[in-house]
């Protein structure tokens, strides 16, 4: 009786049951189409979500590991990739996606139809979100070391102000901060890409990596202060 009343259904049996079928059946078809909605939404995301953890998993060196992998696979250097050239790239880093998980992931990014994906795309696409606060203290950084303005620094001028004490493997004592200096710096430095500088976009790309093991904004604000002497 309580029901019928919140319910405002009258009181005859027949249309009270009548008014209930509607309403189960309006809640049914609401309830399918938000379930298929979310499926929908995690079936476009789950690949993305998968490379992204996989590349999380790695610490520092998940993106810009991905990244060097492409370098490698990038003969013609036009900063592209085609599909054969992404799912040879993705083997490369060791990334455990199936054949039709890379088609499917091209398929996303691929939006022109071009048959082809640029680098920064890909990359955009795969590094994990970084805040504001954390993408403005890392463009900072390469301001200060970028004099000229044209996007670009070389590896001396890293390697002239980088300092790895706050790094998180030396503070957890994992790896000397000689160790970290060498493996920041190999990881800009491919045969493909001999020519000694390091872009923005690397360098953020790096930092991505690092962002995403460091929980707190402060933290990771304070290390690239200290790194970088800013």
């Amino acid at each position: 009786m309580i029901y019928k009343e919140e319910m405002n259904l009258p009181r005859e049996p027949k249309k009270a049951d009548e008014q209930k079928k509607i309403l189960r059946a309006l809640f049914l078809n609401i309830v399918c189409v938000s379930v298929c909605s979310l499926n929908s939404f995690e079936i476009n995301m789950s690949v993305v979500e998968k490379l992204r953890e996989i590349c999380r998993s790695r610490g520092a060196n998940g993106i810009i590991g991905l990244s060097r992998a492409f370098r490698l696979m990038d003969d013609n250097r036009d900063r592209k990739l085609d599909l054969e050239e992404m799912k040879l790239g993705l083997k490369e880093y060791g990334a455990t996606l199936e054949d039709d998980e890379v088609t499917e992931l091209f398929k996303e990014l691929d939006k022109d139809e071009s048959g082809t994906v640029s680098f920064e795309e890909f990359l955009k696409a795969v590094r994990p979100p970084l805040p504001q606060e954390r993408l403005d203290i890392i463009e900072k950084a390469f301001a200060k070391m970028d004099q000229s303005g044209d996007g670009s620094v070389t590896l001396e001028d890293l390697k002239g102000v980088y300092s790895g004490k706050e790094h998180p493997d030396v503070v957890e004592g994992k790896k000397s901060e000689d160790e970290v200096l060498l493996e920041f710096l190999a990881n800009f430095d491919t045969p493909n890409k001999a020519d000694g500088k390091v872009s923005k976009q690397e360098f953020i790309d790096y930092y991505a990596g690092v962002s995403a093991s460091i929980d707190l904004d402060e933290y990771f604000v304070t290390m690239m202060e200290k790194a970088w002497q800013l």
